[in-house]
């Protein structure tokens, strides 16, 4: 028998840090899967560029700030307002730079520190209400592999990564009962704009060794197309080029 999977038609899911990356590569994976998407990043043209790919009745632009839990309560009920639900959330939105413990300033690891934590943290926050109210949906946050082992040169973002990890194994235990799937996305190396400037370089040769943003966006959609009697937990992601 072909495996069961949950038909994502019609299924509404909202996305921070969409405009570029794994966000774009996964709102355009749900979108070709049926699903309508709320998408959300600071950069408006970028998302005005996905409603004009997909159309308005598909796709809805909600510009904001991660860090601000004024954003994550508006990108939830903006989806809830205009498509009438939210089944999902894809906590997306992170930044990286790569140094050692004291080689960057402290605004820029508040700034990491911030995008990644509590930009977990609020649009979490958020979504579990609307979930609730529900009773049923996903949490999908997409860490690194960074936060389950972190290597030289990385200890701040690796911090931020292992407090996605264990928010999302904790929260996960929290929300089971109510119908709430919590899931981690691990992925490796990812060739992205990520950390471009901040220890990476564009056009760097060892990228095209790295993962696609569609290769994590193809592990959200798995993630959302389970039955609603299986969760997974935790995802790790390499590619065949890089070592772990």
């Amino acid at each position: 028998m072909p495996a069961e999977t949950r038909e994502l038609t019609d299924t509404v899911v909202a996305i921070t840090g969409a405009s570029a990356g794994i966000g774009a590569a996964a709102a355009r994976l749900l979108l070709e899967s049926g699903a309508r998407v709320a998408v959300q990043a600071r950069r408006k043209d970028r998302l005005d560029g996905l409603v004009s790919e997909f159309g308005a009745d598909r796709v809805l632009a909600v510009t904001g700030d991660v860090r601000d839990p004024a954003a994550a309560t508006s990108l939830v009920s903006a989806a809830i307002d205009a498509f009438g639900k939210l089944d999902s959330i894809v906590i997306n939105a992170g930044i990286g730079m790569y140094g050692g413990v004291l080689d960057r300033s402290d605004e820029d690891l508040q700034t990491m520190m911030r995008t990644n934590i509590e930009g977990t943290v609020w649009a979490a926050r958020a979504a579990v209400g609307a979930f609730r109210k529900a009773g049923a949906g996903d949490i999908v946050i997409v860490a690194s592999v960074a936060g389950l082992r972190g290597g030289e040169d990385e200890a701040v973002y690796a911090a931020t990564k292992f407090a996605q990890v264990g928010f999302a194994g904790a929260l996960d235990r929290e929300v089971r009962t109510d119908g709430i799937r919590v899931t981690a996305i691990c992925p490796a190396g990812v060739e992205t704009e990520f950390a471009i400037g901040a220890g990476r370089t564009e056009g760097d040769p060892s990228l095209a060794d790295y993962l696609r943003p569609e290769d994590v966006a193809h592990a959200i959609v798995t993630v959302l197309e389970q039955p609603r009697r299986v969760r997974t937990t935790q995802w790790q992601l390499w590619s065949m080029g890089q070592g772990s």
